[in-house]
């Protein structure tokens, strides 16, 4: 494991980055170093999350076919030659009508308060959607540079890709327009470059083998759900959180993860638990498995579900999921 070492309270260890992709990008830099933040933005389901993954080589977002799948603002540092890029991938941006959709809402858009530009992402197959013109219309009041990332193109016959990127750009002029599928990592190298280049000067904010400042209790709890998402349907993913309670170090280097699951009713609570409690095992099984995989040691996970009505009202569950409604 590279980095800082291990948080005894598991808050923070870097997941490593690909070999030669560091220390020799600072020394080529030297005086040349450049760092920014770009804020990634759009609707829900356009494939922001999988664009971050894929820039950054790792997984640092939990990935559905679900929308709004992402909850809170999750930094993940891209290197490209002497520069630094820090991508803030955010919610997704929608009509909101909980408090909880507030609060996500509120960190999509506090996420590009700050940022050197900002990518919108919108799906090409689906198209300009009213969700899109909304955000492009916000978009265009702020004074920052906005690149237009089309994803999905891969999904998209060719010959209709130029007509909506001129109607997105009638709308609003990008300084940038790019053509991208995240999923199959086409078109990333040139977006990659063209970000880099775009980086203010400045030295770096992040430690050279740094993935991502989503803190390891975070990232246990954002994989059980990515499992809750892709193993359970309807009502149950977006009525569902997830708590790491405890991190305990082992002294084998194994680390011990107990997380709690809360879900709005005691219907869902019986739906995730399963027959003879199946589907809950799975989900652990599955998220165990990750999580060592990207922690590199072996990881003991022990999951609970409780029924807790109305927990997307209360603000303490939303401060522990690193989300503040008076954001935006």
């Amino acid at each position: 494991m590279t980095g800082t070492g291990r948080d005894p309270a598991g808050r923070h260890e870097p997941r490593p980055r690909a070999a030669g992709s560091t220390g020799a990008a600072v020394a080529a830099g030297g005086d040349n170093l450049r760092c920014g933040f770009v804020a990634v933005l759009g609707a829900p389901n356009a494939g922001k999350s999988t664009l971050v993954n894929a820039l950054a080589g790792t997984k640092v977002s939990i990935v559905s076919p679900k929308p709004q799948t992402t909850r809170f603002r999750i930094r993940a540092v891209v290197i490209e030659g002497p520069a630094q890029i820090v991508l803030v991938d955010t919610p997704g941006i929608f009509a909101p009508r909980r408090r909880l959709d507030r609060a996500m809402v509120g960190a999509a858009w506090g996420g590009a308060k700050d940022a050197d530009l900002a990518l919108l992402v919108v799906d090409a197959k689906a198209g300009i959607t009213g969700g899109v013109r909304s955000i492009i219309g916000r978009l265009a009041q702020q004074r920052r540079p906005v690149w237009l990332v089309l994803n999905k193109v891969d999904l998209v016959p060719r010959e209709r890709l130029l007509p909506l990127a001129a109607e997105l750009n009638a709308l609003l002029p990008f300084a940038e327009t790019f053509m991208v599928s995240a999923e199959k990592a086409q078109g990333l190298e040139r977006l990659r470059e063209k970000l880099a280049a775009a980086m203010p000067p400045g030295p770096w904010l992040f430690p050279e083998d740094e993935l991502t400042d989503l803190p390891n209790r975070m990232l246990a709890a954002e994989i059980v759900r990515e499992q809750i998402l892709r193993q359970t349907h309807e009502e149950v993913p977006h009525h569902a959180t997830v708590e790491t309670e405890q991190w305990t170090e082992r002294p084998d280097g194994s680390a011990r993860v107990d997380c709690t699951i809360y879900v709005a009713r005691p219907g869902q609570k019986a739906i995730l638990i399963g027959d003879g409690g199946a589907r809950i095992r799975e989900i652990g099984r599955r998220a165990r498995a990750e999580l060592a995989r990207l922690l590199e040691r072996p990881v003991h996970l022990f999951l609970h579900v409780k029924d807790r009505p109305g927990w997307d009202e209360e603000t303490g569950r939303l401060r522990a999921l690193g989300l503040d409604e008076e954001e935006g």
